[in-house]
């Protein structure tokens, strides 16, 4: 297991240089330049070419890809170009806003994908089974942001029940329709797979066993089928954990919502390159990471796969 987790985390490394040159490659061939984006209009020649050779940005593409990944192995993500900041400061300033969502919506998805996926399995084929099967349908062909916009007309403008937008005083009534409206397609997708392991957890001769040894449902269904119908829906809940932290453009920006999400698309719109890539990078850390932390959690849930690994390996 030790073996397998530091292999892991040396995948890390070559999957961060790879998007950093992806990005750095986009980035460089846009034709915005940095030193007029910071300067405005009417910036001298002289004024331009100085803080292009400040910048460094008036090297060739090679020269200026090694001095970032310099700075980015020291712990140093860059410069803004629009704020002039330290790219780690303007993340560690929206990163907090995010990961309060993420942990928001991870609760929504888990309390109400778990159950009703779990109670749709129990009660198959009944008027709970088709409710879930035809809500989660619906869920999972509407567009997050035109949910967000609705959730905002219907409970915001029209009703007057929650905000509409905003972080606000940072109570729960501001988290509620932007947490609903992250969670809501992940919600559908844990439901259909909680019901489809679970049905064929129920279906093993275990199960059948444990019925006849006079075990209560909520025994059978608690103990036995929901530990082994739990394994490949952590998978989806761990990955969408880690996605969730990494910002959800679409439902920050719909509810203006000052997480690192918003702040991305903004830098995108703005060619902040460095705040674009920097921001990239934390992402795809944190989802390997996460991606890590569910593999160790299915070999806590499953020895199987532990010994799998290990025989893999000799």
């Amino acid at each position: 297991m030790l073996y397998f987790i530091l292999r892991r985390i040396l995948q890390i490394i070559p999957v961060i240089i790879g998007i950093t040159l992806i990005l750095f490659i986009l980035m460089y061939v846009i034709p915005e330049d940095p030193a007029q984006l910071i300067l405005q209009k009417g910036a001298t020649p002289e004024a331009l070419a100085n803080l292009r050779a400040k910048m460094g940005i008036d090297k060739p593409l090679h020269v200026q890809y090694w001095r970032y990944m310099k700075g980015l192995f020291s712990g140093d993500l860059g410069t803004s170009y629009r704020y002039g900041r330290s790219v780690n400061s303007i993340l560690a300033e929206h990163y907090p806003y995010s990961i309060r969502l993420a942990f928001v919506a991870i609760v929504i998805e888990v309390i109400i994908g778990l159950l009703a996926g779990i109670v749709s399995a129990v009660k198959k084929y009944s008027i709970w089974d088709t409710l879930v099967t035809i809500s989660t349908t619906i869920v999972v062909c509407v567009p997050v942001y035109w949910l967000g916009m609705m959730m905002q007309v219907t409970f915001g403008l029209k009703l007057g029940l929650l905000p509409m937008s905003g972080y606000g005083d940072g109570s729960i009534k501001y988290y509620i329709l932007p947490a609903i409206t992250l969670a809501s397609v992940s919600t559908a997708y844990i439901a259909r797979m909680m019901r489809s392991t679970m049905l064929e957890s129920l279906s093993n001769d275990y199960i059948v066993t444990a019925y006849a040894k006079g075990l209560s449902q909520l025994k059978v269904v608690g103990k036995h089928a929901m530990k082994n119908a739990l394994i490949p829906v952590v998978t989806l809940i761990g990955l969408d954990l880690g996605a969730l932290m990494g910002g959800a453009i679409l439902t920050e920006t719909v509810f203006n919502w000052p997480g690192v999400g918003r702040t991305l698309y903004l830098a995108v719109l703005q060619r902040d390159a460095p705040v674009v890539i920097g921001g990239t990078i934390i992402l795809v850390s944190i989802f390997v990471i996460m991606n890590l932390i569910v593999d160790i959690i299915y070999a806590l849930l499953d020895p199987r796969i532990r010994y799998e690994k290990q025989e893999s390996s000799i």
